[in-house]
């Protein structure tokens, strides 16, 4: 792993961002750097290797049309800026879904219903 996904990932798992991400997930027939499943969101780390124009227009076109989501970062901005990817990746995955309310919710710890006569 190239040291920009090295400090990314440490960085997405330190920072978590409310979301899981999978680091070298499958996308058949890709396998992309990073994914977050729930927000259907790729992150990609580029180096100078991707500076063609039109290297990931085919890629980017299907992962698109399979309905994903692709941020691409320029390996030498991750280290120069972690708090600037961080928070552009933040803004695309949102915040995550708030879980429905449990109908019976579980007693907060020490409080319900004692066995024992006051």
């Amino acid at each position: 792993m190239p040291d920009a996904e090295q400090v990314l990932w440490k960085e997405l798992r330190k920072y978590g961002l409310g979301r899981r991400f999978r680091r070298q997930f499958p996308i058949p027939p890709y396998i992309v750097d990073f994914a977050c499943v729930e927000a259907r969101l790729i992150v990609e780390a580029d180096g100078g290797q991707h500076a063609r124009p039109g290297d990931h227009e085919l890629r980017d076109r299907e992962l698109r049309r399979q309905g994903w989501r692709i941020l691409r970062f320029w390996n030498n901005e991750i280290p120069a800026n972690p708090q600037g990817v961080l928070r552009t990746i933040a803004e695309a995955v949102g915040r995550p879904r708030e879980r429905s309310p449990h109908i019976n919710p579980p007693p907060l710890a020490g409080e319900g219903v004692s066995t024992e006569e006051a």
